[in-house]
């Protein structure tokens, strides 16, 4: 599944670059402070970028959060279990 994953995101890669290299019109781009002509491939290819390290700092930050809080529990059910197999070995009280 890796695998797949891996030639769509290169085929996506190779895609943007062939749209790239055919879009060489010059842009007025206005952003914040001031304003600029870019080539379109340019504005292309930092737009795609920038979308990509977006993603996947969104996507690691909730993959991390996920990860810590299933190990957080694992120890918690961990002492639960000890707790609970020291309670069955104590003898019953009457």
């Amino acid at each position: 599944m890796k695998i797949l994953g891996i030639i769509v995101l290169v085929a996506a890669f190779l895609i943007t670059l062939a749209l790239g290299a055919q879009n060489q019109i010059l842009v007025n781009f206005d952003y914040l402070v001031a304003q600029g002509e870019f080539q379109l491939s340019t504005l292309l290819g930092i737009a795609f970028g920038s979308g990509f390290i977006i993603g996947w700092l969104i996507c690691g930050t909730l993959y991390l959060k996920a990860r810590f809080a299933k190990n957080r529990l694992a120890k918690k059910v961990t002492k639960q279990q000890q707790e609970l197999d020291t309670l069955r070995a104590q003898p019953v009280k009457e």
